[in-house]
């Protein structure tokens, strides 16, 4: 069980680092994130 949700949550963390990553530099400016700070976000996104 506590494998499957390790995979769940690593999933949701790396879907959110994609989306943004492909977002552009000014659509993330409008978010208030920079590029650096796409990992943070990702990890706070999935708790």
């Amino acid at each position: 069980m506590n494998l499957a949700r390790s995979f769940s949550t690593w999933r949701k963390y790396r879907q959110t680092c994609n989306e943004l990553g492909r977002m552009t530099d000014r659509e993330l400016n409008d978010l208030g994130i920079g590029r650096d700070d796409i990992p943070q976000v990702a990890r706070r996104a999935v708790r």
